[in-house]
């Protein structure tokens, strides 16, 4: 008599048949390879552009230069003449009278101790470019390889970053819980990247949009050229130092020159104002105001400008990569300088 019941049975995970009652198992070839979700896939053009310029301006490695060495030099023969100066005239003080020269070195100590402040900050400045410039490229590499473990660790950098902003404490609160739930390393940069970064974008379009405006009206009213180049220079200034203020930068000296270096880098990598069809329509605009008015025209050039220089800094200074907002252009921030001519 036989048994009825069914014999235990093993299925292969792969789709191959499975084994019943002693049989093998029948080998079967397989139908579709299994997709490797770790490879790594190549970034798009807009994040080798951000991430090349951040090499150029923040994340390079020191390389002396002749013109360093110069530099370099002068500096110091200008600082042991100071510092030997400074000893001199409190020996001299110390040689009219003991109260001169305590008071002397009273103001010895207070130069030493301002000098040392101000280092401290432009290297605490500089530390923080750098770990932004390095947290927008392990943010764009975690979404490009759909990596969760480097995902979460750049997310909670990121949080950490603005940690002592009360506005983001909801949007902090958001991406902390995401983070701990199940989510792929891509979406979680995504759910961070409008939480955290997309309200920061508003604040910084508005402060490009502003700065525009405010480089072509000026300039357009401006009796002397040499006037036009001081303020947009000093617009330009401002500017980049608010978008990097914005995202968590707060540039020094020394940081804002490595700041200027990289978005400098990013101009010429984009092709500067020659790119997109929004600055074809700001130079037909310029053509269309200088029919006009010559002074109207460079108003609206020197606005295209500045806009297009906000646009690279807000690029550049942003810690996380454009992939779930897309990225702005001249016309999104500064859509008056198009339709200005007309009016």
């Amino acid at each position: 008599m036989t048994d009825p019941r069914p014999r235990p049975r093993a299925f292969r995970l792969d789709g191959g048949g499975g084994a019943y009652e002693g049989q093998p198992a029948e080998v079967r070839p397989e139908t579709a390879p299994i997709p490797d979700r770790t490879r790594p896939e190549p970034l798009d053009e807009g994040e080798r552009e951000i991430e090349a310029a951040q090499k150029v301006g923040i994340a390079r490695r020191w390389r002396p230069s002749l013109a360093t060495l110069v530099w370099t030099g002068l500096s110091g023969l200008v600082s042991l003449g100071l510092a030997l100066w400074i000893d001199n005239l409190v020996e001299g003080l110390w040689a009219k009278a003991q109260g001169l020269g305590w008071v002397g070195l009273f103001f010895v100590a207070l130069l030493l101790a301002g000098v040392i402040g101000i280092a401290s900050r432009e290297f605490a400045a500089l530390a923080r470019q750098r770990r932004i410039a390095e947290l927008h490229a392990d943010l764009a590499a975690a979404h490009a390889r759909d990596d969760r473990d480097l995902a979460r660790a750049a997310v909670a950098r990121l949080v950490a970053l603005y940690v002592t902003r009360p506005e983001t404490a909801a949007a902090r609160a958001e991406v902390e819980r995401a983070a701990t739930e199940i989510i792929d390393g891509r979406d979680l940069v995504e759910i961070a990247e409008r939480a955290l970064v997309k309200p920061l974008d508003g604040r910084a379009r508005a402060e490009v949009a502003a700065a525009a405006k405010r480089v072509s009206l000026v300039t357009a009213l401006a009796p002397r050229a040499i006037l036009d180049v001081i303020f947009v220079a000093a617009q330009v200034v401002r500017l980049t130092r608010r978008i990097a203020e914005i995202y968590g930068g707060r540039p020094g000296l020394l940081g804002f020159v490595k700041l200027a270096r990289s978005i400098g880098a990013h101009l010429v990598i984009t092709g500067g104002m020659a790119v997109g069809d929004s600055v074809l329509q700001g130079l037909v605009g310029h053509g269309i105001a200088a029919k006009i008015s010559s002074r109207m025209g460079e108003g609206v050039l020197n606005g295209l400008l500045t806009a297009r220089v906000g646009l690279s800094a807000l690029a550049v200074c942003r810690p996380a990569p454009f992939h779930a907002v897309k990225p702005p252009g001249v016309n999104d921030v500064a859509p008056f300088l198009f339709g200005g001519a007309k009016d």
